[in-house]
């Protein structure tokens, strides 16, 4: 693939040697007349027939200008030839290995003189993230316009993370008043002054006054793009820089602002050391200038791509204390600078919440998208309210919502959990004819919404399932892994599910070199695909081997110490037939503890799950008849496990359950009770109390007991009697496993919640949906107390909440074993 890098140029130059640089030249002064922005092109195809054609596309405006020759050429020849001069990257661009813009190369192609002319393209706003075709507000595409034709695939998947997110500063001219324009420099400047004014820093330097400093680098930032990279290596330069910092006291507000104007048209490395010293003196001016500038110089550092928490951090004191006084556009501008930096006093964030309600009704639905991307970068949440507010007013005009801000409304959707059900209503119906058109960031991000929401569209699973196998190439690592969670968390397999799966695996192999550097999307590729009953061996025992297992462990921001031991277990049960890597013991009980002492908690504080033990334990017998525990730790939730014999009766099983006192006890039964006088006295006398007191003795010379008959309701209700009573207890600790009777049935009762199921459904999430897979597998029968049948039983009656558990607990038994 050819790069190109072309601006509007008149005449042609094919042949012609590199100009000098810095060195006065007329053809410099047509140049600093043109006004276009500069255009990178890339040349998708060139074909050969009985003309030569060149198909050229429209990636994005960058900041630095070249020259580009372009020459059609005759059928029967190769390729004509491009001479890129240079190009340069910005922070959170991609790198020179990865970017479209390839170093410089000069080839020398002879053209037929009818053929030199210069390609132009018509400068058009930036585009909106995720998507080129997206009807919006902030970018109308004018008829003939390089954004109005055909959208082809690459199209689609180009996305400016920092241009577009900016599109928002077009709508209303306020923004100009607080927000850097690139379009807006000094008077243009020929070479031949420039290497002027070089000159004089030069001669000059021990009497330049701080203004005349300031109006040199302005100057200097309007030289020819093409140059600026000479003046940065250049020793005058260097000096003018050094004099800058040398007077940094001396300069007022406007002098410093006009001087970061300049290192940013010059493309200044955002780590420049001398940096440091204009951040430290922005500091210092804070509490002396005004909003509109407090609001530039932090837009300013945020297009140099530097960080500067220093200076943010009194930034937000200021606010503060003047938060009242922020207009419609200081706010959103405000929000916007807050998401990029990724940092913000929460107690900031609530104050600017109350303004967003003062202005909602002013706000536009680009607005509405900036604000919900600000908040959601810089993880601050918004109240229900106001949620429900944006939701409104996303409902009321969504067909011109555009894609980029539809995809940040949903992020704050799924980020605060809010269910806006008519919100939600529209998008499905919107969504499956924009995701065609939207790259496959856009795409991850709705999905991921979608699932993180519990909201299962088939239509638009349907849509983002058809439109990823032609472009699964274009997926990061992320994309795919988020992509996979998404579909196996709605349980749902789409109609393409063969083409869909098997593409997004072959994609997780070959991009292992990038999952090496997030191990933990490689985890979450696994569980999403596990979820949906997808088992990549290969994939699996990579993940699971000592030395990735390692990796994931040091490199993961994330502890992954779970999503390790969930998949474990779940190959475990699921793949019988595999031999590869498995998780080291000591992981799997560091993990068990984990996730037990997380679900003991959970549990122990519902009290609809207390309730239901307490009544489980009454009707079968007592605490030795049910267990609380985690089943299938891995699932990481618990359930309450109930076995039963041939005859239907309650298994005694819970050893844990069994008092010490009554072990003991029971350990008398083999050997008999003695007869003792005061014991006959009792019998004699007819003293029988609601305890049964005795004393008993072993012949291993234990000390006499106590005896205590508790009385339970089994099954049909009937009291158990103390021989019933013990034999049961003796059952559960004491008889060694050759004579224990082997439960005919093992029931796993399960209290829901909502939570678990698709939103407005009774379908299960793929986490819940698996758990119970494998519970299957494994010979248990699962027994659900659903959240919509017995919370609101919780206020019914005990006979009526008890008649409702012997109900579930035998009636699915006596299933069962009509099954068997």
């Amino acid at each position: 693939m050819a790069l190109v890098i072309c601006r509007r140029f008149p005449g042609s130059f094919c042949g012609m040697p590199s100009p000098p640089a810095l060195i006065k030249n007329h053809v410099n002064k047509k140049l600093l007349g043109q006004t276009s922005e500069d255009c990178v092109l890339t040349a998708k195809m060139i074909s050969c027939d009985t003309r030569m054609a060149a198909t050229l596309k429209l990636l994005r405006p960058l900041r630095y200008r070249a020259f580009c020759n372009l020459f059609t050429y005759i059928a029967t020849q190769s390729v004509a030839c491009w001479n890129m001069r240079s190009c340069t990257w910005r922070k959170g661009q991609d790198s020179p290995e990865n970017s479209l813009c390839h170093p410089a190369k000069k080839v020398n192609i002879c053209s037929t003189s009818a053929s030199g002319r210069i390609l132009t393209i018509s400068s058009t706003l930036p585009g909106l993230e995720f998507s080129r075709a997206s009807a919006s507000k902030a970018s109308t595409l004018k008829p003939g316009s390089p954004r109005a034709m055909r959208v082809d695939e690459e199209d689609v998947e180009t996305f400016d993370s920092f241009e577009d997110p900016r599109v928002f500063l077009q709508l209303r001219p306020e923004y100009q008043l607080h927000s850097y324009n690139r379009s807006e420099t000094c008077q243009p400047l020929s070479v031949s002054e420039g290497e002027l004014i070089l000159h004089k820093v030069t001669v000059y330097q021990d009497n330049l006054q701080p203004q005349i400093i300031a109006d040199y680098f302005c100057k200097l930032s309007s030289l020819p793009a093409e140059q600026h990279p000479v003046l940065l290596s250049s020793a005058s330069f260097a000096l003018l820089c050094q004099l800058s910092v040398k007077n940094i006291n001396l300069f007022d507000a406007p002098d410093l602002i006009s001087i970061l104007k300049a290192f940013v048209s010059l493309g200044i490395p955002h780590s420049h050391s001398m940096l440091d010293v204009f951040e430290t003196k922005f500091c210092h001016k804070v509490w002396e200038v005004s909003l509109d500038q407090l609001l530039l110089v932090a837009d300013l550092w945020r297009y140099l791509g530097r960080r500067v928490p220093r200076f943010l951090k009194i930034f937000f004191s200021y606010l503060n204390l003047h938060w009242k006084e922020l207009s419609l556009s200081q706010l959103i501008h405000l929000i916007y600078i807050i998401g990029e930096s990724r940092q913000a006093p929460q107690d900031l964030m609530k104050k600017l919440e109350s303004l967003i309600l003062k202005y909602i009704d002013l706000i536009n639905l680009e607005e509405v998208g900036t604000i919900c991307l600000g908040f959601f970068k810089s993880s601050s949440s918004l109240s229900e309210f106001v949620m429900r507010k944006i939701g409104d007013l996303a409902c009321a005009d969504m067909q011109h919502l555009s894609s980029y801000a539809l995809v940040n409304i949903l992020k704050m959707f799924r980020f605060t959990h809010v269910d806006h059900v008519n919100f939600m209503k529209q998008f499905g119906q919107i969504a499956p004819q924009r995701i065609p058109s939207l790259g496959v960031q856009g795409v991850m991000h709705l999905t991921l919404a979608c699932s993180a929401l519990r909201i299962l569209d088939e239509g638009v699973m349907n849509a983002v399932a058809a439109s990823l196998p032609p472009r699964v190439a274009y997926c990061r690592s992320k994309d795919v892994a988020k992509i996979l969670w998404s579909f196996g968390t709605l349980n749902y397999k789409p109609p393409n599910a063969e083409e869909f799966y098997s593409s997004l695996i072959n994609e997780i192999h070959r991009k292992m070199p990038e999952f090496n550097r997030y191990p933990e999307h490689l985890l979450t590729c696994l569980l999403g695909l596990a979820f949906s009953e997808y088992f990549p061996i290969e994939l699996i025992d990579f993940a699971l081997s000592p030395g990735f297992v390692r990796l994931a462990q040091e490199r993961s921001k994330f502890e992954v110490t779970k999503e390790l031991y969930t998949l474990d277990g779940t190959v475990g049960i699921e793949c019988p037939d595999y031999r590869g890597n498995r998780l080291s013991s000591h992981l799997q009980q560091k993990a068990l503890e984990m996730l037990w002492n997380l679900a003991r908690k959970d549990m122990n504080s519902k009290p609809e799950f207390l309730e239901a033990l307490f009544l489980l334990e009454t009707m079968l017998g007592g605490p030795q008849y049910v267990k609380h525990h985690m089943i299938l730790p891995h699932t990481r939730s618990s359930d309450l496990e109930v076995q039963l014999d041939g005859n239907m009766k309650p298994l005694p099983f819970n050893r844990e359950a069994t008092p010490t006192e009554d072990v003991a006890k029971l350990r008398l039964k083999h050997v008999g009770i003695s007869l003792t006088d005061d014991l006959m006295n009792q019998l004699l006398k007819g003293k029988s109390g609601g305890h049964l007191q005795g004393e008993t003795e072993s012949d291993s010379g234990q000390q006499p007991m106590k005896l205590e008959e508790e009385a339970a309701i089994p099954m049909g209700g009937s009291l158990c009697n103390t021989a019933d009573r013990l034999e049961a207890m003796e059952m559960a600790g004491l008889c060694p496993p050759a004579c224990r009777q082997v439960p005919q049935v093992k029931l796993a009762i399960q209290l829901t919640n909502k939570n678990q199921y698709c939103y407005g459904s009774r379908d299960l999430l793929g986490l819940h949906n698996m758990k119970r897979r494998q519970l299957n597998q494994l010979g248990y029968h699962v027994v659900e107390l659903s959240h919509w049948e017995w919370l609101p039983l919780l206020k019914r009656t005990r006979l009526e909440k008890l008649a409702f558990l012997h109900e579930k607990v035998f009636t699915s038994a006596l299933c069962v074993v009509k099954q068997l």
